[in-house]
C-alpha cells in the first residue's frame, strides 16, 4: 500500500524497512515563489470534445459550467484564494461579444477548424455571470486572450498564422471588464502558438511584436500601477530556439510572466502510463525544461519570471482509469516541488473541473484526490523554498519550504515504493529546529502536526483519499 504525506514517516504494509536522514537547509532560501503558487484551470471545450471515444468534459468549459452548483462554490472558496487560468486550446477562437461585435454563435463540429470546431462567442452575460461568481468564491483570475484575431494562415504553412494581432475586440472586453469594476490578475496571449504549435503556430519575433499590444493598452486602461493586470505569453510548449527568440526580442517590462505547458507523461491512452507515475527516474527527467526555461528567463528578461500555465500529466484530457485517482498524486505533487525549486513562480493545474484530470469530478464536482493534494500545498508550503536533501533511495522524493503561517518548516515526503517503508528523521544543517514531536526548551514546547495521504483500501486507483486514515468526502 502506497502512502504519501506531509511529516517526517511516510508508511505502508510491506516489510522492508530502511532509516533516511533528512537534511533541511533552513537559513536561507534557494527560490521564491508566488504565495498562490497553485493555480488551477478552466478551459473552454464544449460537452461534445472527445477523446479516444471518450467524451470527458460535460458541462465543465467557462460556457456551459454550473455556476450555482455549491459544491464547487466551497470547492474554491476553500482556497482563499484559488488562482484560476480560463483559457486552453481553443481560446484563440473566441470572440467577446462586445464593441461591435454583436453575433455571439456557439461551437460547432467544424472540419478543417482549428482542432475541428468553429469560432464561438464569449456573451456578455456569460462573462458578468463568471466574474459574480469569481467575485463571491474569492479568484484570482487569469484570463487568456485569442491570439489570432487579425491573423491568417500562411500560403505556404497553413500551421503558421501571420500578420500583426487585432486588439480591437479585447480593448473592449477590458473596458467594459473595467466599468463593472471585475477583477483581473493577469492577461495572458493567445494558447500554444509558441515553438512548433499544436494548431497553429506564431513566428517568435511577431509574437514578440504582439505581446507588446496588450502591455501598452493594459497600461493605458490602468493608470494606477497596484491594480494593474500582468501580462502573461507565449504559454505554449518550450522550444528553446524559439523561446530564447522571443524573449531576444521582447522588449523591457512587457511580460510579467514566461508561460509555459507542460504534459510529460504522454498520451492519456498509454498503457505504461502508471508506471511512468511512479518511476522517480522518469519524473525526473523533466526536470532539464523546467531547469532550461527558468535559465532563459533569468538570461533574457530577468524581469519576469517563468510560470507554469497549463500541467495536466497526461494529454489529450488524461486518462480515464489513472488522472483522477490517488496515484496521479505522485506526479502531481512531485512536479509542483519540483518546478518551486526550479524558481517558477505559479504551477496552474489543468483542471479543476474537465477531461479525466480535474482536481474535481466532472459531473459531481467531488474533489479528487489531487484537490486535497493541492490544498495542503496551498496552506502548508509557504513562499520560500529551501534546499532539503538525503543519501537513501530515489523513491522516496522530498522537498521543504518555510511554512505558510507562522514560524517553522513544512517538508513533503512523497514515498513511491511500493516495498519499502522509510522512517525519516529531520536534520537541520544550523540546528534551528528539533528534530522530535515535543521538546522542551527555553521554557517553551515545539509542536510538529503530520498530515498522510493514503488510497482508500490501498488501492492506488481509488478516487477516495484518507487524511491520517480517515476518508475525505
Amino acid at each position: 500500500m502506497l502512502r504519501r504525506g506531509v511529516g517526517n514517516k511516510i508508511l505502508n504494509s510491506q516489510n522492508v524497512d530502511i532509516h533516511v536522514k533528512l537534511v533541511v537547509k533552513g537559513v536561507t532560501s534557494i527560490a521564491i515563489t508566488d504565495n498562490n503558487f497553485i493555480c488551477a484551470t478552466l478551459d473552454w471545450w464544449p460537452a461534445n470534445k472527445c477523446n479516444y471515444g471518450d467524451c470527458p468534459w460535460g458541462q465543465t468549459g467557462i460556457l456551459n459550467l454550473d455556476l450555482n452548483n455549491k459544491i464547487l462554490t466551497n470547492a474554491i472558496k476553500a482556497f482563499n484564494p484559488l488562482r484560476i487560468r480560463l483559457g486552453g486550446s481553443v481560446e484563440d477562437q473566441i470572440v467577446y461579444q462586445f464593441g461591435k461585435q454583436k453575433k455571439c454563435p456557439h461551437f460547432k463540429k467544424k472540419e478543417g477548424g482549428l482542432f475541428d470546431f468553429s469560432t464561438a462567442c464569449l456573451p456578455k452575460k456569460r462573462w458578468d455571470e463568471v466574474h459574480d461568481f469569481f467575485n463571491k468564491t474569492g479568484v484570482k483570475l487569469i484570463f487568456g486572450l485569442n491570439a489570432l484575431t487579425g491573423k491568417k494562415n500562411s500560403v505556404e504553412d497553413k500551421l503558421n498564422w501571420v500578420g500583426n494581432w487585432n486588439p480591437k475586440n479585447a480593448i473592449s472586453l477590458m473596458k467594459y471588464t473595467i466599468s463593472k469594476g471585475y477583477k483581473i490578475d493577469s492577461y495572458e496571449l493567445g494558447n500554444e502558438l509558441c515553438a512548433e504549435g499544436i494548431g497553429a503556430r506564431v513566428d517568435s519575433v511577431q509574437y514578440a511584436k504582439d505581446i507588446t499590444r496588450p502591455r501598452h493598452i493594459v497600461n493605458l486602461l490602468y493608470p494606477d500601477a497596484s491594480r494593474r493586470p500582468k501580462v502573461l505569453g507565449p504559454g505554449g510548449f518550450y522550444g528553446k530556439e524559439w523561446f530564447q527568440s522571443f524573449l531576444l526580442n521582447v522588449a523591457p517590462g512587457v511580460v510579467d510572466g514566461v508561460t509555459h505547458h507542460i504534459y510529460n507523461l504522454g498520451a492519456g491512452v498509454d498503457k505504461d502510463l502508471i508506471n511512468k507515475i511512479q518511476d522517480p527516474y522518469y519524473l525526473s527527467q523533466v526536470a532539464e525544461t523546467f531547469k532550461s526555461v527558468a535559465q532563459a528567463v533569468k538570461e533574457f528578461t530577468p524581469w519576469a519570471a517563468p510560470w507554469v500555465g497549463e500541467a495536466g500529466g497526461a494529454y489529450n484530457s488524461g486518462s480515464k482509469d489513472v488522472s483522477h485517482t490517488f496515484v496521479n498524486g505522485f506526479w502531481y505533487l512531485d512536479q509542483l516541488g519540483m518546478t518551486s525549486t526550479l524558481n517558477h513562480k505559479v504551477y496552474c493545474r489543468q483542471t479543476l473541473a474537465g477531461g479525466n484530470y480535474g482536481l474535481l469530478n466532472t459531473t459531481t464536482f467531488i474533489p479528487n484526490p489531487d484537490y486535497y493534494g493541492a490544498i495542503l500545498w496551498h496552506r502548508l508550503m509557504g513562499s520560500k523554498v529551501l534546499l532539503v536533501s538525503h543519501e537513501g533511495s530515489p523513491f522516496l522524493r522530498a522537498y521543504a519550504h518555510c511554512s505558510k503561517k507562522g514560524p517553522g518548516v513544512t517538508v513533503l515526503l512523497i514515498n513511491m515504493s511500493n516495498s519499502t517503508t522509510f522512517n525519516v528523521s529531520l536534520v537541520d544543517d544550523m540546528n534551528l529546529y528539533p528534530i522530535l514531536k515535543t521538546v522542551p526548551g527555553r521554557g517553551q514546547k515545539t509542536m510538529r502536526e503530520e498530515y498522510h495521504l493514503t488510497p482508500k483500501d490501498g488501492n492506488i486507483q481509488s478516487d477516495v483519499v484518507l487524511l491520517n486514515g480517515t476518508p475525505l468526502q
